[in-house]
């Protein structure tokens, strides 16, 4: 009897030792992985957020943040060639990836301050100050197109203004006023790498001859073909960001296919293939920080 219970205890041990070593490898599958990258570019988008308020404390976490993806694709290629990814191993950088991203997430509330500057301000010469409030969406269309396939990181590129932007019954940035965008960073639809994922944001703004610093966000991708040059007339006091298609008759066809815009400017690509902005696209664009522009009084 008592040799029936310990081959039944053995037998137990032996099904519990199975089914853990089971959880650890078989339960590991591509669509973890995948799950894992998707995390990591949430964190990049995190990282970009928190880059346009404190750029020392968003440096910090990119290089933790580059570390993880390399982990990332280490699993990836492990589960490829051996079939196999210990669970322990996928749920510690998993458990990293989603520190990093609550810390960014924090950071990102305590670096954000109210500005205190005055809607409007005259100098002693008589220059008036006009603040384009933080949040404001602004409509631009791109002078050229990009491609995630050729873009590199640190690429310029130039969009000009759809509408006059109006403060205190004033015109603050004109139609066509010209809004320089940087490529922050791009990855490329390859035979490994389905998802194609590129990264823009703006960094100044030419108004009347004057160059400006500015901070703005993509938040969404607009179909432009056919625009006829309608937008520059449009009365002055149209309400910014305003989806304006009805007005030129067509021009503005709607969310661009093809592309999905997550936080921080982050586009990618829907299709597997890569992310395609045609000359003409129309970008929605979010002042992450005021802007104050100059204009005689």
């Amino acid at each position: 009897m008592l040799r029936i219970r310990q081959a039944m205890l053995a037998l137990v041990l032996a099904i519990g030792l199975a089914a853990s070593a089971a959880a650890q490898y078989a339960a590991v599958t591509p669509a973890d992985i995948q799950r894992l990258q998707d995390n990591a570019f949430q964190a990049l988008a995190d990282v970009l957020e928190l880059r346009g308020r404190d750029a020392v404390r968003a440096d910090d976490l990119q290089s933790e943040l580059d570390r993880l993806r390399e982990d990332v694709i280490y699993l990836k290629v492990k589960l490829r060639r051996e079939e196999t990814v210990a669970r322990a191993e996928y749920a510690d950088v998993r458990d990293r990836i989603e520190d990093l991203r609550t810390r960014a997430r924090s950071q990102i509330v305590a670096a954000a301050q109210p500005a205190a500057v005055p809607a409007v301000a005259v100098d002693g010469a008589g220059v008036v100050a006009l603040e384009i409030q933080a949040g404001t969406e602004i409509d631009v269309r791109l002078v050229g197109g990009l491609n995630s396939g050729d873009a590199r990181v640190e690429d310029r590129f130039e969009a000009t203004t759809l509408i006059d932007v109006n403060v205190g019954g004033r015109t603050a940035m004109p139609a066509g006023s010209v809004m320089r965008g940087v490529v922050t960073d791009v990855e490329p639809a390859t035979r490994t790498n389905r998802t194609a994922r590129m990264t823009v944001s703006f960094d100044q703004v030419t108004v009347a001859s004057q160059v400006y610093a500015a901070r703005g966000t993509v938040i969404q991708a607009i179909e432009g073909d056919g625009l006829r040059g309608e937008a520059g007339r449009i009365g002055t006091g149209a309400a910014v960001g305003a989806i304006i298609g009805g007005i030129l008759g067509g021009g503005l066809k709607g969310t661009l296919a093809g592309v999905l815009i997550g936080a921080g400017g982050t586009i990618a690509a829907t299709e597997g293939r890569q992310v395609e902005l045609p000359r003409g696209s129309v970008l929605r664009v979010r002042l992450d920080s005021p802007l104050l522009i100059n204009t005689p009084r």
